[in-house]
């Protein structure tokens, strides 16, 4: 069998003499903008109908859909802690890779051992402390409009 011949009995099964590729990237174009345009409509009909909406939602987990499409729960602060373990502990497992270098990788060793959970810890609490600023701010706006 010749080359011509193997392309034109693949492109047989694609349906195209160009091959499926262009129809495929031609239908996942289609559907790019499909979902844009059903996203935005999505996307406006849920914030005026739930979140703006002005009547007080029954049922419990209604309740928390609605606070948590508002963001009055914040989830960064748990997921942060997690990334935070999961770094720590990679840096630690990390370090141990400068061995394979023999006498040469001591230095690196525990240089990454020790500065490397110090520096992740330092980056964290930088993070955290614009989380803690927004909380505050949400406490003290709280508290004026009650006033």
């Amino acid at each position: 069998m010749s080359d011509y011949e193997a392309y034109n009995l693949i492109n047989s099964y694609s349906g195209s003499s160009y091959g499926g590729s262009t129809d495929a990237l031609a239908g996942a174009g289609i559907w790019t903008i499909i979902a844009a345009i059903l996203a935005i409509v999505g996307g406006i009909l849920v914030y005026f109908l739930f979140v703006k909406s002005k009547t007080e939602q029954k049922g419990k987990f209604a309740k928390w859909l609605k606070d948590f499409l508002a963001f009055k729960i914040m989830w960064i602060e748990p997921i942060l802690k997690v990334v935070y373990y999961i770094a720590t502990i990679f840096v630690v497992l990390f370090s141990f890779s400068f061995l394979a270098l023999g006498g040469y990788g001591i230095l690196p060793f525990f240089s990454c051992l020790i500065l490397g959970p110090i520096g992740v810890r330092l980056a964290y609490e930088m993070t955290m402390m614009f989380i803690m600023v927004w909380r505050n701010t949400r406490d003290i706006a709280e508290n004026t409009k009650k006033k």
